[in-house]
């Protein structure tokens, strides 16, 4: 059973918090299943809205797909998020992504 598949049974078996779908989320990412990913982690930051790597996460995933208004929106609340918790770390990772998808948007001529 592959990781995702052992996700989804703990979820179909109504195990569900902000960490699984943070993890499961990050699992798809990882396979670049992007409409997947992006679902899990919204998901994680509706249960969970302070989730400053979710947060982080969710944005280089809709960076990654082309969603660049969307993941600007999530870096944004994901910095908001780490300020607030005081993850200075998370804080710095974040405003590294969202200077990258700025970028693409630009060479994109969005």
């Amino acid at each position: 059973m592959s990781q995702i598949e052992t996700f989804e049974a703990m979820l179909s078996r109504g195990q569900d918090s902000e960490m699984l779908r943070y993890t499961l989320g990050n699992a798809y990412y990882k396979e670049k299943r992007y409409t997947e990913a992006a679902e899990h982690l919204k998901k994680a930051v509706e249960m969970k809205p302070d989730y400053s790597t979710a947060w982080k996460v969710l944005g280089r995933v809709l960076a990654d797909a082309g969603q660049f208004d969307s993941a600007l929106q999530a870096f944004d609340a994901g910095l908001g998020a780490a300020k607030a918790n005081g993850d200075k770390q998370v804080e710095k990772e974040i405003t590294v992504f969202r200077k990258r998808a700025v970028k693409q948007m630009d060479a994109n001529g969005r």
